[in-house]
């Protein structure tokens, strides 16, 4: 089992940055494949980014493709999410999710494949 913690949202200017992370608990975080969600008010909640247990695969929304980075650090047990070009609507609430897989370079898109989830970090941009 793994804990999720997410840090680093905060309120930003449109066309700022933020770094948000996602640190984990457990001696197995490396088994992991970890994805970036976010739902906004009134709406689903939707994929934003995943990396694979490896690192090797990393998968994007197309509405963040090229301005979001994803990035793990296994010996930290953390992953992180690096947000440039802020829009007024990735305005959200920004969840990381863990999978165990035996894949090295899974990166799941769906809500239902993920069985472990923080609790969420605010992120607001401004117009």
């Amino acid at each position: 089992q793994v804990q999720l913690a997410e840090s680093g949202g905060g309120l930003v200017q449109a066309g700022g940055s933020l770094r948000l992370s996602c640190a984990a608990s457990g001696r197995t975080f490396s088994s992991y494949a970890m994805g970036w969600f976010r739902q906004a008010p009134g709406k689903e909640r939707e994929f934003v980014a995943a990396i694979s247990r490896s690192g090797y695969s990393t998968a994007y929304a197309d509405s963040v493709k090229g301005r979001f980075t994803v990035s793990g650090d296994n010996a930290k047990n953390t992953v992180f999410l690096q947000m440039s070009s802020l829009k007024s609507e990735d305005t959200a609430v920004y969840y990381c999710a863990a999978r165990m897989t035996d894949s090295y370079y899974t990166t799941p898109r769906a809500l239902y494949a993920y069985s472990y989830w923080g609790q969420g970090t605010q992120v607001t941009v401004s117009s």
